[in-house]
């Protein structure tokens, strides 16, 4: 199915696609999402789940991870529809059978080739525009998270690298161990002599 850009698709056109094809929504125009991501996109990304998993068993908030259906605007107009890699949500009022409903409280995104200019711009100024309070930009070249504190409607940004321990702000005592989070890294080659 070949969807026209030019219109302004709402959550219930969305929700009647069955092409087997993942698409995000944003304000009414559609985004075709790439085929599966890398296994380091992956891996990094169970590593950040099994961490929030363990924190959060037994508490109210709740972590899911991609494909994860989350309705940015369900109340005024229902024109967007993101699939973060990593969701977190306190309220469990937001979560029904569908997703999502409103703004996670975090909100993480591993970048990709396909996805950089996506995440860092788009969605970034989605995610602040609906308030998500916190949202995190991994980016597995660099092995750095770039974390965005909302605070009086805009990000404050702080970044961490791969042997930092991060606070997480919306968590109360939650740590997220980096070390853990990034595959090893390369070994580092040794000059050659003459």
């Amino acid at each position: 199915m070949e969807l026209p850009r030019e219109i302004k698709y709402t959550y219930e056109d969305y929700y009647s696609w069955n092409d087997g094809k993942r698409y995000e929504l944003i304000d009414g125009k559609v985004y075709l999402m790439s085929p599966g991501p890398s296994s380091t996109h992956q891996g990094i990304s169970s590593n950040l789940v099994g961490q929030f998993y363990a924190y959060l068993k037994g508490k109210m908030c709740k972590v899911f991870a991609a494909p994860y259906d989350v309705r940015l605007n369900w109340d005024a107009g229902d024109d967007t529809v993101v699939q973060p890699d990593i969701s977190v949500i306190c309220d469990p009022s937001k979560i029904d059978e569908r997703g999502c409903k409103g703004a996670p409280d975090m909100v993480i995104e591993i970048l990709s080739p396909s996805s950089t200019k996506h995440d860092q711009i788009i969605k970034f100024n989605k995610y602040r525009e609906a308030g998500v309070r916190e949202y995190w930009i991994v980016n597995p070249e660099t092995r750095v998270v770039q974390v965005n504190l909302l605070t009086n409607g805009e990000y404050a940004v702080r970044n961490y690298g791969d042997e930092d321990v991060v606070a997480v702000a919306t968590l109360a005592d939650c740590r997220i161990h980096l070390a853990d989070v990034f595959p090893p890294a390369p070994p580092k080659e040794e000059p050659k002599g003459p």
